[in-house]
C-alpha cells in the first residue's frame, strides 16, 4: 500500500499547481502499475513488483481446451480435454523428460477430471453422458464406472481406495469400490456436485450449482451425511481445497438472483469491482487466439457472470471472503510448497497467489487466457492446463532471469526538464532503470530512444512526455517509484480585455490571508486525487457589477501553460499619449473597478500586465500583456439651450461634445418624467433639437426639461410659461 505521505504528495501536485516546483510522478500501488505493460513480474496487491517464477510450455495438446492434470508416482502428468464440436474426449501423457503423446481418445467431448490410484492407474471421466473409464500405459480404455448421468466433474480416491465421482443433472455423488462397483452415495439436492476433494479425515468437501453451497460429506453407515458449511454469495462453486490446517477454501462464481448473507471481507481487502459481461448462457466463454471465442457446455448451466470470490471455512466453521475479483473466474485451486493458496483464472490467465486475508500476489499471467487446472509437485514445480488452445505449463520453483516494468506515459502538462528517478527500496541492487521522452502522447518512432540513467538521473531530452522502463534481476523487488520532473517556465498570455459599462464598479476584492502551512484535505481512501490540467486560466465569468457613479472598469482573460499563480498590473494611457500611468499593481482577480472623474474626458487605453511572479524566483518570472481597445471617460453633462416657446409647444436644444445624446424628458408643475423624442425622431447623434407640445390654456407653468447622454451624464433646465 502506498505511503500516506506519497497521497499527500500526490495531492498536493494536483491543487498547488506551482510551475517551478519540482513534482513528482509517483508509481507506487496496484493500479499505477497495471497502467503500465509487465513482463516476468508478479505484482502484489500492495503495489510491490518482483521477478515471476519461470514458466515453460510442457506440452501443446492442440485442443481447445483441457480441464484436467494428474500425476502419478513416477512423475508422469496426464492432462485432460477436448474440443468444441469433437465427439472425442482425449487424455494425453507426458513422461518425465516432457515428451508427450495422445495417450486416448474416449467418447464425449471432453475429459473433465481425472484421478490416479495407488497402483498408479489413471482414470478418466468424461463429459456430457459422462462415464469414468480406466486407462492402462498402452492407451486402453475401458469403461470402469457408468453412473447413467449427464456431467461427470470431478474424481477423488479415498485412503481405503474407494473412488468418488462428484455429477451434474441430478448433483449425485457415487462412491465406486476398487472392482468398478457403485452406488449412489449422497445426494446433494442439487442439480450439480460441481467440485470436490477429500480433508485429512477422509470427509468429502463438495461445491454445488446453482445454490452456491460448499458441503462436508461425512461417510456414515456407508452412507454419506452432510452438513452445509457455507452457502456463497456466488452460484457456483467451481474448485474447493482443503489446507495444512483443515481450513476450507472454496471459489465461487456467478451471480444468483437470490443473494444470502455474505461472508465478511478481511480488513483491508480489496474492494469488489465491477461485473464482469456475462457468456452466453449454458456456456463459458474461452477467449484466447483463435479467430471466435470457444464455447465450452462444461461448466454450469447459468451464464457466469459478476466475477469470483474466494472464501475462507477455518476449521471452527467460521467463513470470510479474502479475495474478490469482477473479471477473473477462478477455475482451480491448489497449494504451493509453502502452503500458501493458488487461483488459476480465466478470461485473463492470470495466477494468483493468496498471502493473508487481506493481500495478494498476481504471480504471472498465461497466454493463452484460461487457466483451468492446477497441480502441485513434490519438487515445489507448479502444473497448469490451459484452455484455447490447451496447453501444459511448468511455473517455477525457479525465478525467470529477469523481469521488466515499462511505465505508462507521463504528460507533464508542457516542455519539461527531467531530474531524478527515485526508487524503494532505495539500496537495492539488481534494478535498472531506462527512460525515453517525446512530444507526442504515444510513444512511437519519433521519441528518443530508451537511454540509462546517469548517475540517477533522467538523461532523456526535456520534452512533454516521458516513460521510464525498469529491469528487475533475481530476488530484486521494486515497491515505489518516482520521477522528478519541473515544467519550462513560459510566460502568461493575457487572451482578451473588455471594458466593463461606465458608472458601474465590481466588489472590493476579499483580502486573501496566507500561511505557511496551509490546511490539507486528503483523498477518500483508495481513491486517487482527480488529475488537474496544469494550464491555469480564468473562465471569464466575474462578480455582478453595482450601480456607482462615475466608476468604470474592465476584466480579462489570462492563463498560463504552466499553471501558475498570476498577478496583474493594470495601466492607463490617453490616445495621444506616450506615458502608461499606474492604475493598480499587484492585482490577483481577473478584474477591476476604478474612479474615473480623476481622469480628463477622452480617449483612453488600458494595458493589462500578467506576471507569474508569485510562483517564480524573480529571476524566472516571466510576463505577458495586452491592451485594450481605446474606450472613452466621459464625465461631463451636456449642453442645453432652454427654451424657444412658440404657441402650445416648447422647443429646447441639447448638445454634447464626446458621447452620443440618450433620453431626453419633460416634466409639468414638477409631475411626471415624461419621454420626448427628438425632431428626428432618431436619437442616434451628440446633438438634437427637441419639440414638446402642450395642452393651452394652461396658466403659468413651470416646464422643466433634462438630457442625459450615453454615460449618464445629465443637464437640467427651466422656464415659465404664463
Amino acid at each position: 500500500m502506498r505511503p500516506v505521505h506519497v497521497v499527500c504528495a500526490l495531492f498536493c501536485v494536483c491543487t498547488l499547481a506551482i510551475a517551478v516546483e519540482t513534482k513528482t510522478w509517483e508509481q507506487g500501488s496496484m493500479d499505477d502499475f497495471d497502467q503500465g505493460t509487465l513482463q516476468h513480474l508478479s505484482l502484489s496487491s500492495d503495489g510491490q513488483l518482483s521477478v515471476a517464477p519461470r514458466l515453460r510450455e510442457v506440452y501443446d495438446s492442440s485442443t481447445a481446451v483441457l480441464w484436467a492434470v494428474a500425476r502419478d508416482s513416477k512423475g508422469v502428468l496426464y492432462a485432460g480435454g477436448g474440443s468444441l464440436g469433437g465427439s472425442r474426449a482425449k487424455l494425453f501423457a507426458i513422461d518425465t523428460r516432457g515428451q508427450g503423446k495422445l495417450l486416448a481418445e474416449m467418447d464425449g467431448i471432453a475429459v473433465q477430471a481425472i484421478a490416479i490410484d495407488r497402483q498408479d492407474r489413471v482414470y478418466a471421466a468424461t463429459s456430457p453422458d459422462g462415464k469414468v473409464y480406466r486407462v492402462d500405459a498402452s492407451g486402453k480404455t475401458e469403461v470402469f464406472y457408468d453412473p447413467k448421468t449427464k456431467y461427470i466433474w470431478a474424481l477423488a480416491f479415498a485412503k481405503n481406495g474407494d473412488l468418488y465421482v462428484a455429477t451434474g443433472d441430478r448433483g449425485e455423488i457415487h462412491r465406486v469400490t476398487p472392482a468398478g462397483m457403485g452406488s449412489v452415495f449422497f445426494r446433494t439436492e442439487e442439480a450439480h456436485a460441481r467440485s470436490m476433494t477429500l480433508d485429512a479425515a477422509d470427509n468429502l468437501i463438495v461445491g454445488t450449482e446453482p445454490s452456491g453451497l460448499i458441503m462436508r460429506v461425512t461417510p456414515a453407515g456407508g452412507a454419506g451425511q452432510g452438513f452445509v458449511l457455507y452457502q456463497a454469495p456466488k452460484r457456483e462453486i467451481t474448485a474447493v481445497a482443503v489446507g495444512a490446517d483443515g481450513a476450507v477454501y472454496a471459489s465461487g462464481a456467478g451471480n444468483r438472483s437470490t443473494t444470502p448473507v455474505a461472508a465478511p471481507a478481511a480488513v483491508g481487502a480489496p474492494p469488489v469491482p465491477a461485473a464482469a459481461v456475462p457468456a452466453p448462457p449454458g456456456t463459458v466463454q474461452i477467449v484466447g487466439p483463435s479467430p471466435s471465442p470457444v464455447a465450452l457446455p462444461m461448466l454450469s448451466s447459468q451464464a457466469v457472470s459478476g466475477g469470483s470470490e474466494i472464501y475462507r471455512i477455518q476449521p471452527d466453521g467460521y467463513p470470510r471472503r479474502i479475495w474478490s475479483h469482477a473479471q477473473d473466474l477462478v477455475y482451480a485451486l491448489a497449494f504451493d510448497a509453502q502452503g500458501r493458496l493458488l487461483a488459476g483464472t480465466g478470461n485473463r490467465g492470470n495466477l494468483y497467489r493468496i498471502d493473508s486475508d487481506y493481500s495478494y500476489t498476481r504471480l504471472l499471467n498465461v497466454e493463452p487466457t484460461q487457466i483451468t487446472g492446477l497441480l502441485c509437485a513434490p519438487e515445489g514445480r507448479l502444473y497448469a492446463v490451459t484452455g484455447n488452445i490447451g496447453k501444459v505449463i511448468a511455473i517455477g520453483p525457479e525465478l525467470e532471469p529477469s523481469g521488466t516494468f515499462e511505465s505508462d506515459v507521463l504528460d507533464a502538462g508542457g516542455f519539461s526538464y527531467w531530474g531524478r528517478i527515485n526508487k524503494e527500496p532505495e539500496a537495492q541492487a539488481g534494478t535498472t532503470f531506462e527512460t525515453r521522452s517525446g512530444n507526442v502522447g504515444r510513444a512511437q518512432r519519433n521519441w528518443s530512444a530508451w537511454t540509462p540513467l546517469n548517475q540517477g538521473r533522467v538523461s532523456s531530452p526535456p520534452a512533454r512526455f516521458l516513460q521510464f522502463r525498469a529491469t528487475l534481476n533475481g530476488n530484486t523487488k521494486l515497491s515505489e517509484v518516482g520521477v522528478a520532473y519541473q515544467m519550462k517556465n513560459v510566460a502568461p498570455v493575457v487572451a482578451q480585455v473588455e471594458i466593463t459599462p461606465p458608472n458601474y464598479r465590481f466588489p472590493a476584492p476579499t483580502i486573501q490571508t496566507t500561511t505557511a502551512n496551509p490546511p490539507l484535505t486528503l483523498p477518500p481512501i483508495q481513491r486517487r486525487p482527480a488529475p488537474s490540467s496544469p494550464t491555469s486560466s480564468d473562465a471569464g465569468s466575474t462578480p455582478a457589477l453595482t450601480w456607482a457613479k462615475g466608476q468604470i472598469g474592465a476584466r480579462w482573460l489570462a492563463e498560463d501553460d504552466n499553471g501558475d499563480m498570476l498577478q496583474f498590473k493594470v495601466e492607463i494611457r490617453g490616445v495621444n499619449e506616450t506615458t502608461w500611468k499606474l492604475i493598480r499593481d499587484k492585482v490577483r482577480e481577473h478584474y477591476i473597478s476604478w474612479d474615473s472623474t480623476a481622469y480628463p474626458d477622452g480617449k483612453y487605453i488600458l494595458r493589462i500586465t500578467a506576471s507569474d511572479a508569485p510562483a517564480n524566483p524573480p529571476d524566472q518570472a516571466l510576463m505577458g500583456l495586452r491592451e485594450s481597445d481605446a474606450f472613452l471617460i466621459d464625465n461631463t453633462p451636456p449642453e442645453l439651450t432652454c427654451c424657444n416657446v412658440s404657441g402650445s409647444s416648447v422647443q429646447f436644444h441639447a448638445k454634447d461634445a464626446l458621447s452620443v445624446l440618450g433620453k431626453a424628458e419633460y416634466s409639468v408643475n414638477g409631475g411626471d418624467w415624461i419621454i420626448v423624442e427628438p425632431t428626428t425622431r432618431l436619437t442616434d447623434s451628440a446633438q438634437h433639437d427637441y419639440r414638446v407640445a402642450l395642452n393651452r390654456p394652461l396658466g403659468e407653468a413651470t416646464i422643466a426639461v433634462r438630457v442625459e447622454d450615453e454615460y449618464g451624464n445629465q443637464a437640467v433646465a427651466k422656464t415659465i410659461l404664463k
